[in-house]
């Protein structure tokens, strides 16, 4: 239950950071904020993993998530520009 609540704890900030480094008009909430930190971190991840970049814990990690969550961003406002 503790490593459960860690991750959303740490999604939550990792999304805070993401909406602070793309300013801008986003899906909001701290439940959004939180699930795109968290999609944000497998995506970061996943990626990194594909690159040969792989993190062991901390600061890279930490750094891999805020990345993925700003791509994340980046395809949402591509798609909400789209509908407009």
């Amino acid at each position: 239950m503790t490593s459960f609540l860690w991750t959303l704890l740490i999604g939550l900030i990792i999304g805070a950071v993401a909406k602070l480094i793309m300013p801008g008009k986003d899906p909001g909430g701290c439940i959004i904020t939180m699930l795109l930190g968290i999609a944000g971190s497998a995506l970061g991840g996943w990626l990194g993993g594909l690159l040969g970049l792989q993190a062991v814990g901390g600061l890279g990690m930490f750094i891999g998530g805020v990345i993925g969550a700003i791509i994340l961003l980046l395809i949402y406002r591509m798609i909400v520009g789209r509908k407009k």
